[in-house]
């Protein structure tokens, strides 16, 4: 049971800091600040690929590179 809630407890953290990443990145954008933007969602991407904020970062990698 320990185990189970440590566990719970982790990847609740984890979906946190890439919320948090994912929300720096979104303002990094909007201050035209590509190049940061572009490395917080690469590390989100590396970091935490299987959550909801990974495939977000995905998304907005390929718009930023459409705009060069």
């Amino acid at each position: 049971m320990l185990i189970i809630l440590c566990a719970f407890t982790l990847s609740s953290c984890s979906g946190s800091k890439a919320s948090e990443m994912f929300e720096t990145a979104k303002f990094e954008e909007l201050q035209n600040n590509r190049e940061h933007a572009t490395e917080l969602y690469e590390e989100i991407v590396k970091k935490y690929p299987d959550s909801e904020q990974a495939k977000k970062a995905k998304e907005r990698l390929s718009e930023l590179k459409q705009k060069k």
